[in-house]
């Protein structure tokens, strides 16, 4: 097996699938990876996320009343030792109103039918949102318009003076 080809197997057919990594855990903790890394430097552990499987509305048929399917993430922004200041403030200003006022961000997935998919879903959209804020955005430098850019404004506005001016006069027939 080559470099590319370490996480991927073929079937009986020639078909190619990503192979399944096991990966050990407790019997109690939530089932997530258990380091989720965001950018160079900055990690999640499995332990600051909770998700909660809820039931979720829309289509499905029988299986949306019998199967808890819809993911609801928790991740406590405020109280996190994965993330630094200056990206929890970031995080919290992009967040919205899906934070509330404990600082606890909720992501709720429920575009999938299966409870995995929503829940690598969840877990995919927290790991874009505070990589974006882990993005420090570029200073806004003030300008001010060039003395002939002030210019032309000005003679733009003069011109166009001169025309509604030229249409208010009215020939004198008496």
């Amino acid at each position: 097996m080559g470099e590319e080809d370490k996480f991927t197997e073929s079937n009986e057919s020639g078909a190619r699938r990503p192979t399944l990594i096991p990966v050990v855990r407790l019997p109690d903790a939530p089932y997530t990876r258990p380091m989720i890394s965001i950018a160079p430097g900055i990690t999640l552990t499995e332990s600051e996320i909770d998700l909660t499987f809820i039931r979720a509305s829309g289509p499905g048929g029988q299986n949306v009343n019998k199967v808890a399917t819809a993911v609801q993430l928790r991740f406590d922004v405020a109280g996190s030792p994965s993330l630094p200041q200056h990206v929890r403030d970031r995080l919290r200003a992009l967040a919205g109103n899906r934070i509330n006022r404990e600082g606890t961000l909720v992501i709720t997935a429920n575009r999938f039918r299966s409870q995995e998919q929503n829940r690598r879903d969840a877990v995919g959209r927290l790991v874009e949102l505070v990589r974006s804020a882990t993005h420090v955005p570029r200073p806004r430098r003030p300008t001010r318009p060039s003395r002939a850019a002030k210019a032309r404004r000005v003679e733009t506005k003069r011109r166009r003076g001169e025309i509604k001016r030229s249409r208010g006069s009215k020939a004198d027939f008496t």
